[in-house]
């Protein structure tokens, strides 16, 4: 049986936890609360940030940063994070570094395709 079957009080609520906090939160709550597909674990990591300064345990954003002006953002998925490195470089032409989790970091250049959008 999948969660999907079982009634929404047998679901099992995902489970977060911060070392650095010492504590653990279940989400029942926040799923609950909110719309299937929302990503509860990702708004309360991005919550927890925003309110400790740290992300919970397991939990490591991607970055990107303008290499030219103070501008940058963290990201949980790499799909938002490139979309913003690449909006900011088409509009600015400043080169975006890319950094992932794990892994290289990237540069984003603007592309010199005559877009003047």
């Amino acid at each position: 049986m999948t969660d999907d079957a079982r009634p929404d009080d047998e679901r099992d609520a995902p489970t977060v936890a911060c070392e650095r906090c010492d504590r653990e939160w279940v989400l029942d709550r926040e799923v609950d609360d909110l719309d299937p597909g929302s990503h509860a674990i990702e708004q309360f990591a991005l919550d927890h940030e925003r309110h400790t300064g740290h992300y919970p345990d397991g939990v490591t954003p991607w970055v990107a940063r303008c290499d030219r002006c103070p501008d940058g953002e963290r990201f949980l998925a790499e799909r938002p994070a490139r979309r913003w490195a690449e909006t900011h470089a088409r509009h600015t032409r400043h080169t975006v570094r890319l950094e992932p989790p794990t892994g290289a970091v990237e540069a984003v250049s603007p592309r010199d395709d005559g877009d003047q959008s």
